[in-house]
């Protein structure tokens, strides 16, 4: 089995930085690309930011340049680095792993429970 945990959600003020943090463990093999979502309150779950294993960014036009992904590749492991947040920001943040489980050998995608921003003052 595998699972995902995520950590460093929070309340922040605007213009404040939170750093998330998520972590994959159990049965791993490879890991390719990890990546954070979220899901604001009415809305559908959208792409924050991707990583891929070779070191590849992908970023919502949204965060460019206030979020920072980064990864730990020995640790399965990838972070969130969310600057200048806005009330907009405001959601449940998932993280994701596009992975080969080593019990499974099998290609997929698994997804944390969740940790959320609330970005108020």
């Amino acid at each position: 089995q595998v699972q995902l945990v995520e950590s460093g959600g929070g309340l922040v003020q605007p213009g404040g930085s939170l750093r998330l943090h998520c972590a994959a463990s159990g049965s791993i093999f490879s890991t390719n690309a990890m990546g954070w979502y979220r899901q604001a309150p009415g809305k559908q779950r959208e792409l924050v930011a991707a990583l891929t294993s070779g070191g590849t960014t992908n970023y919502a036009d949204a965060v460019k340049g206030r979020f920072t992904i980064s990864r730990d590749n020995a640790k399965n492991a990838v972070y969130l680095q969310m600057n200048s947040l806005k009330p907009e920001d405001t959601a449940v943040y998932y993280c994701n792993a596009d992975l080969v489980s080593s019990s499974s050998w099998s290609r997929t995608v698994y997804w944390g429970q969740g940790t959320q921003v609330t970005v108020s003052s």
